[in-house]
């Protein structure tokens, strides 16, 4: 979980400092790096991004251990980070990044990553 949190701080200074293709991928493996922690605690060591999703889909969605909504915000965030690093002409929405950086927030909160009384990426 420490990768997720200083992955997440990585992300912030991007956002700070309006370098929108670079925040949302680290906004992604912020959540990558948690998700994989979590199956970790289950033994289950997925190979492939699409792999990660749809394991943590598995054990913790569908179980009602994490809501679907978190699970949904995962699945966006690669997604997201696809088209932005892979995309030869994605251009980034600020309101997007921005958009993605709110969703992993309300993901992070449940994965233990971010406490919901601190302030964005665990700023106080």
């Amino acid at each position: 979980m420490g990768q997720a949190r200083e992955t997440l701080a990585e992300a912030d200074q991007l956002l700070a400092s309006q370098a929108f293709r670079g925040a949302v991928n680290r906004l992604y493996y912020a959540t990558f790096y948690a998700a994989r922690a979590l199956l970790a605690t289950r033994d289950v060591d997925p190979v492939r991004h699409a792999g990660l999703i749809t394991l943590f889909q598995q054990h913790f969605v569908k179980t009602g251990l994490i809501p679907a909504e978190t699970g949904k915000a995962l699945a966006r965030a690669f997604e997201k980070r696809q088209s932005f690093d892979y995309g030869d002409f994605a251009t980034i929405d600020p309101a997007d990044a921005q958009d993605l950086s709110r969703a992993d927030f309300h993901l992070l909160i449940p994965l233990g990553i971010i406490s919901p009384t601190m302030g964005h990426y665990g700023t106080p």
